[in-house]
């Protein structure tokens, strides 16, 4: 195997498959990365065997074949290497991998491709396309309600619901749920329901960009994402999501409507005199006007008055600013409308025909 390439894009391909790089595993080979030198340019490959992911960089190889080396010293090796020059690395017969640069030279020993895990094949017909900003967006509206409780593991990810006319994704941590759907025209004979696990999820929002589709196949027990140059395949969760359509709060009649930076601007400000024995903030309704305020014993005080359009009862209710906050960073429209039916009852942001954020209140003190 040989090819010559740049650092620049040489680390471009490292950073898009560290993570999946195992550094405790007992298999050493998972500490490793996978270079193929194939027809129409150089494979990276990374996996710890709950995901894999691989990027290929546009690379002319001079010789075909494959290595796997110590990816962290790769990485460190590539990193200090100068810019803008030529880097040619080889191999040799005993799997001894040459880095050249300039005046620069390294050898280090890797190990043969047939001691590395295998990724799996997926079927062509076992999939669907998605535009990869959408898919990014119902990711960004959903991955931060994820469970990390490794007790409750079904929810340590993102339930997918693929149906003909729609895909629906849903996270829950049992405190606030957050839903998101979107219409579209799928295979009429591809129904599926699948948990994707956190770690995967963070992977695929990174690599998903504003631009071009990505294409899903459905294995199993596992799933792959193809977005052309890079692309991952991850373990599903085993086990069965919770009923979670029970939970979503029916639609109510007296809504808080309300600027949505200034919401967010008086909960960020308030939630500043919160601390982990006391996080509740407390949110007092009146007419045409909503105060958001906190008291911490020996921290002090804080209190936001923010206009808004409210014309039901008066309402005072506690909630985990975080939840809040988590939410209204990121969504982009002026005001929102936030339901509120009591102070024992779930605060529900709907957004549009297709979003909901359910969140539970908390006691106030």
């Amino acid at each position: 195997m040989k090819f010559n390439t740049t650092k620049d894009i040489l680390l471009k391909g490292i950073q898009n498959v560290q993570t999946a790089i195992s550094t405790k595993s007992s298999l050493p080979i998972l500490s490793n990365i996978l270079i193929e030198a194939v027809e129409d340019g150089v494979v990276l490959t990374t996996t710890n065997l709950d995901i894999g992911i691989t990027s290929t960089i546009p690379v002319k190889p001079s010789m075909m074949g494959a290595i796997t080396i110590p990816a962290k010293k790769f990485s460190d090796i590539i990193k200090e290497l100068p810019d803008g020059e030529t880097i040619s690395i080889s191999v040799k017969k005993n799997n001894l991998v040459n880095i050249d640069c300039e005046k620069n030279a390294f050898k280090i020993m890797g190990l043969p491709k047939e001691e590395f895990p295998q990724l799996p094949e997926f079927k062509e017909k076992e999939s669907i396309t998605l535009e990869q900003k959408k898919l990014k967006q119902m990711l960004t509206m959903t991955e931060f309600a994820i469970s990390h409780d490794e007790t409750r593991y079904v929810l340590n990810g993102i339930l997918f619901t693929i149906r003909p006319t729609y895909i629906r994704l849903v996270a829950t941590d049992g405190r606030r749920l957050a839903m998101i759907e979107d219409k579209m025209q799928l295979p009429k004979t591809l129904e599926r329901k699948f948990i994707v696990p956190a770690k995967a999820v963070a992977e695929l929002d990174k690599l998903l960009g504003d631009q071009g589709d990505i294409k899903v196949f459905f294995g199993d027990n596992q799933i792959f994402f193809d977005a052309g140059s890079t692309r991952l395949v991850s373990r599903l969760i085993e086990g069965e999501f919770p009923n979670y359509e029970q939970v979503i709060p029916k639609e109510v009649k007296d809504k808080l409507a309300v600027s949505k930076e200034r919401f967010l601007s008086a909960i960020k400000r308030v939630a500043l005199f919160t601390n982990p024995d006391s996080m509740a903030v407390k949110i007092d309704l009146t007419r045409d006007r909503v105060v958001v305020s906190k008291s911490t014993p020996y921290l002090g005080e804080a209190r936001v008055e923010v206009e808004a359009e409210y014309k039901g009862k008066d309402l005072s209710v506690g909630f985990n600013p975080d939840y809040l906050i988590d939410l209204l960073k990121n969504i982009d429209q002026e005001k929102i409308d936030f339901e509120l039916a009591d102070a024992e009852k779930p605060g529900v942001i709907r957004i549009g025909e297709g979003y909901v954020y359910v969140v539970l209140p908390m006691q106030l003190g």
